[in-house]
């Protein structure tokens, strides 16, 4: 969140609720990356949860809605974010 405030890209801690995992059960593959209807954003982030060691951070950074504005067109919305994160 320390880089949100550098940006002034906001961000905020999403609930990675357990119970959402069983939108990742597959009938033929191990884990599906697709939930269902709702929680999106959360189920994203589960699944990527599978593929991180349980100390390594990660984030799921969602840009889709705020990465285009009717009035202005492409934001950027993102880059300065993950730009300062990495670096």
């Amino acid at each position: 969140l320390r880089t949100s405030s550098v940006t002034a890209e906001k961000l905020w801690h999403m609930p990675l609720e357990k119970d959402y995992n069983d939108l990742l059960k597959s009938k033929i593959a191990d884990l599906k990356n697709l939930g269902g209807r709702y929680g999106g954003a959360i189920t994203a982030a589960l699944f990527l949860q599978h593929f991180v060691g349980k100390k390594t951070p990660f984030a799921h950074i969602d840009i889709a809605g705020p990465v285009w504005s009717d009035k202005l067109g492409a934001t950027g919305f993102g880059a300065k974010l993950v730009t300062d994160w990495v670096c």
